[in-house]
């Protein structure tokens, strides 16, 4: 790898999908010499990104506006495909419903405005879109039903994703540097803007200061750092799962609090997490599994915890409104797991690649007791719990379907079936695909919680992803921001697959203001002499 340079024109900190985003805008935008860094080697490049299964939720007006970016399906299959336009409308009710009323309005009206025109920004440099038919459609009656508003992935996930990255910024020039740690910005005392950053080579401990025109933030939350985990989310998220890069340990966040004082905004005690193999490492995502350790079968079964009892209702929504805060759910369970339970109706249903046996341990019994006795072996400390509460929801599911006949399962749809009927009621319901579980063999996952991103970050200007000083409340000159650390979008909760388009959309933003900034100032230069 050539060494560091000591000067160049825009530093991007991050090799996620938000900083090769802001590099590839920056240097397709005239910015001059772009330079991405990473703490981590290469062997961990793609941040967060690298462990996503690339999904983009984006505004689109039907079939006919995505196909021309993907490469999946051939005229035949496309006659089969229902989807239905998502509109700019669809995807801020979203947003707000989903974000509780708290998402910021111009962030997140940025995020949506520039969804669709963003992808196609990203196929265009060469990133493989496609249709999601294994995440996001069901075939139902020859038809592939497309649901949640999500409809278009990369191929080979995030590790596709960031293979395009990459292949993308090498032809516009962009030059990476791994195993570099940006561990210090510096500012011109006499205009406030960023100047130049210090970095740390993390293999041989030895720092230099690189001078730039504009600095580009998209290193990541602090979802692997434990302490930071506890102290902003609070009790036993030191013991959640981290489903990706062990570089995301938010020091990019506390250098830009430190140095420059960058006004801290959104969801500091909020993250995205998800149900996860309970057998997958504790402090890093697996680079070869990565999002196969997702547990996201959940509204097809039941979740019951270590005592044997429900905790969530597994059909209140679509699964990409729901997977992003199921992972909080368990995390206060008792013993931080639970089972996801399903009847051989529905395991020909669970994706493969989450559930085949050799991505989980497949917990398969003839009975119920049998299956709760399994169970019992793997923690589960009330297996006659266990069996009672499945009993009793089989019971209500009973009494809803003979009280609503016409009532059918659809998964591609909210279809009300449900364990709400006016001679039964669950105190907590199952609102939608509420089946019997009642035909052997019977199925069990032990999951935990698995934590993503956190939602806490720092404030920019939604126009040019400018980061905002806390002191003067004003955007601070040369530093922008993108990805995981920009703050003040998700609350609570998300909608899938805004995560990859967020960071798209603002790093875009960032790197073509950063290249704007920069031929001001160096017309300005020129002009002077």
């Amino acid at each position: 790898m050539a060494p560091v340079p000591n000067e160049v024109d825009v530093l991007v900190i991050g090799s996620g999908n938000a900083g090769f985003s802001a590099a590839i805008s920056a240097a397709e935008s005239g910015a001059g010499r772009v330079l991405v860094i990473d703490a981590c080697p290469e062997d961990w490049a793609g941040g967060n990104s690298y462990f996503t299964a690339g999904a983009f939720r984006t505004v689109h007006h039907g079939l006919a506006d995505l196909l021309p970016i993907v490469n999946n399906v051939d005229k035949a299959t496309a006659s089969r495909i229902d989807i239905e336009p998502y509109t700019a409308t669809h995807f801020a009710d979203d947003i707000a419903r989903i974000c509780i009323g708290r998402s910021d309005p111009e962030l997140s009206q940025t995020l949506v405005q520039d969804s669709n025109s963003v992808v196609k920004w990203l196929a265009k440099h060469g990133v493989r879109f496609q249709l999601s038919f294994n995440r996001q459609a069901y075939e139902i009656d020859g038809r592939f039903k497309f649901w949640g508003g999500l409809s278009i992935k990369t191929e080979d996930g995030g590790k596709g994703l960031i293979k395009d990255h990459r292949r993308a910024a090498a032809r516009l020039g962009v030059e990476v540097s791994f195993s570099t740690a940006a561990t210090r910005l510096h500012i011109d005392p006499n205009t406030g803007a960023v100047n130049s950053v210090t970095v740390r080579d993390t293999t041989n401990w030895q720092e230099k200061k690189i001078r730039t025109l504009a600095v580009i933030l998209a290193g990541g939350g602090f979802e692997a750092n434990p302490r930071m985990r506890s102290q902003f989310l609070g009790p036993n998220w030191d013991l959640a799962r981290v489903r990706g890069t062990p570089y995301n340990n938010g020091s990019c966040l506390e250098m830009a609090i430190r140095d420059v004082a960058a006004k801290q905004a959104g969801n500091w005690s909020g993250c995205h997490s998800v149900a996860w193999d309970a057998n997958a490492p504790p402090n890093a995502g697996d680079r070869v599994i990565s999002n196969q350790f997702t547990k996201s079968g959940y509204p097809l079964g039941l979740m019951l915890n270590l005592e044997g009892k429900r905790f969530v209702d597994e059909g209140f929504d679509m699964r990409n409104y729901t997977y992003a805060i199921f992972g909080k759910a368990i995390l206060a369970q008792p013993g931080h797991s639970a089972f996801q339970v399903w009847d051989a109706q529905m395991t020909p249903w669970l994706r493969s690649e989450e559930y085949n046996d050799d991505i989980v341990e497949r917990i398969t019994a003839p009975t119920l007791e049998k299956l709760a006795e399994e169970c019992a072996k793997r923690g589960l400390r009330d297996p006659k719990r266990f069996v009672e509460t499945i009993e009793e929801y089989n019971e209500a599911v009973k009494a809803f379907q003979e009280e609503n006949p016409g009532c059918k399962w659809d998964p591609a749809v909210r279809d009300g079936l449900s364990t709400q009927s006016s001679r039964k009621k669950l105190t907590l319901a199952k609102s939608n695909w509420a089946t019997p579980l009642t035909s052997a063999p019977y199925v069990a996952v032990k999951a935990t919680c698995g934590i993503t991103f956190t939602f806490g970050g720092l404030a920019v200007d939604p126009v040019t992803a400018g980061v905002i000083s806390s002191v003067t409340n004003s955007t601070i000159s040369n530093l922008y921001c993108a990805g995981e650390m920009v703050g003040g979008l998700f609350y609570d909760n998300y909608p899938g697959g805004s995560g990859l388009t967020s960071g798209a959309v603002f790093g875009r933003r960032a790197g073509r203001a950063a290249a704007k900034q920069i031929r001001n100032l160096k017309s300005h230069s020129s002009a002077r002499l």
